[in-house]
């Protein structure tokens, strides 16, 4: 099997799972909430695996919130900001090609009557600074959402110049970061980077489905989006499962290590499909500088799907459009707002690789793009 599909969700690691068996056992069971040792050692071990992922994050504790996924980290940072800071501003900044728990959120937003900007992009993917200064000119900008590495075509957001703009532009805007694909794949440190709010998800890093983080600076207020006991200081009510957050930290910890290793490895597997690839007509819709890990590609006289499909029957594994929206059976709005054409987008395939896949995969890919073209493809 070659799995190329590591954008989507990524195979839970052997680390991982002995963290998980060694977190179930009935000494480490108790609720987090109890008032009993068993309870005072379950906190305990919560509180060091959140002060632990903070470090590796390059925050304080007190800045890290364990949740569900990704999605209810961007509804509660920006749901729970605008709800917090009503006098902040009525408008909200952002792009047609972020990820849809954020255009979600700020399609709510705009039925509570705020008004939500959207700025332009390049054929590179990224923000044009241009309609980024005339969107800022407008005032009254609250709050303005990015995403770091966009996950169907790999487009690194240039985080530095957006957010030096932003604060030159508009001082008091706060900056929520979704860095999902981003997270164990290039060095992050929260503490230096510039970011207010931030959102970071288990399964993208070789951890299981259902655990995520938010991270919230100090001194920005949210309103929670998850009401109830007062855990996790009032900002997700809950029982705490140190299971969950301990299965974070170990992913964590695995994908930290070696980062620019991991990368060189995934740029050759890069360059090397993008040239056979490109060699073969197909057109290479990742930017130039795109992160090595997300390479998107129109195949010549192949729809998306059908692609699929044709490299499942080898038991090759890729996606069309991002796994949240593949189901709609629609074309990619993140091509299609990049300037790339409905037919070209409508044949396009999303590769997206771990630190796990090899060059060996990437030549038993191109054979078999190859046995496609030669059997399937309608002369």
């Amino acid at each position: 099997m070659i799995y190329f599909d590591n954008s989507a969700t990524t195979f839970v690691s052997d680390a991982v799972k002995a963290k998980i068996n060694e977190l179930m056992e009935d000494q480490l069971s108790a609720n987090p909430g109890a008032l009993h040792k068993l309870g005072n050692r379950a906190v305990e071990l919560y509180e060091g695996i959140r002060k632990e992922t903070a470090g590796l994050l390059g925050a304080k504790p007190e800045e890290i919130f364990f949740t569900s996924c990704a999605t209810e980290s961007a509804n509660t940072a920006i749901k729970g900001y605008m709800s917090r800071n009503k006098r902040a501003g009525n408008a909200v900044i952002s792009t047609r090609t972020e990820h849809k728990a954020t255009l979600e959120c700020l399609e709510y937003l705009t039925k509570l009557g705020y008004e939500i900007r959207y700025v332009k992009v390049g054929l590179d993917g990224k923000p044009v600074m241009e309609s980024l200064e005339e969107e800022l000119g407008k005032g009254d900008v609250a709050l303005a959402c990015f995403t770091l590495v966009n996950n169907e075509t790999g487009a690194v957001l240039p985080f530095a110049d957006i957010a030096k703009k932003i604060k030159a532009l508009s001082p008091s805007t706060v900056i929520y970061l979704d860095c999902v694909q981003a997270l164990g794949k290039m060095q992050i440190d929260l503490a230096s980077m510039g970011a207010d709010l931030c959102s970071f998800s288990g399964h993208k890093i070789h951890s299981v489905k259902g655990n995520g983080v938010l991270y919230v600076r100090n001194g920005v207020r949210i309103d929670p989006l998850i009401v109830g006991g007062g855990q996790q200081d009032g900002m997700r009510s809950g029982t705490q499962s140190p299971v969950l957050a301990g299965a974070f930290l170990e992913a964590l910890k695995e994908v930290s290590s070696g980062i620019d290793e991991a990368r060189e490895e995934v740029t050759l597997i890069n360059n090397y499909l993008r040239k056979e690839l490109a060699a073969r007509g197909a057109q290479i819709l990742s930017p130039d500088d795109a992160l090595p890990y997300v390479l998107n590609v129109s195949f010549r006289g192949f729809e998306s799907e059908t692609m699929l499909h044709c490299l499942e029957i080898y038991d090759i594994y890729v996606s069309t459009v991002s796994a949240c929206s593949a189901k709609q059976k629609k074309v990619s709005y993140v091509l299609l707002e990049m300037g790339v054409d409905r037919k070209t987008a409508a044949n396009a395939v999303r590769l997206s690789f771990s630190r796990h896949n090899t060059m060996d995969e990437a030549y038993e890919f191109i054979r078999h793009v190859d046995d496609i073209y030669e059997q399937f493809l309608i002369k």
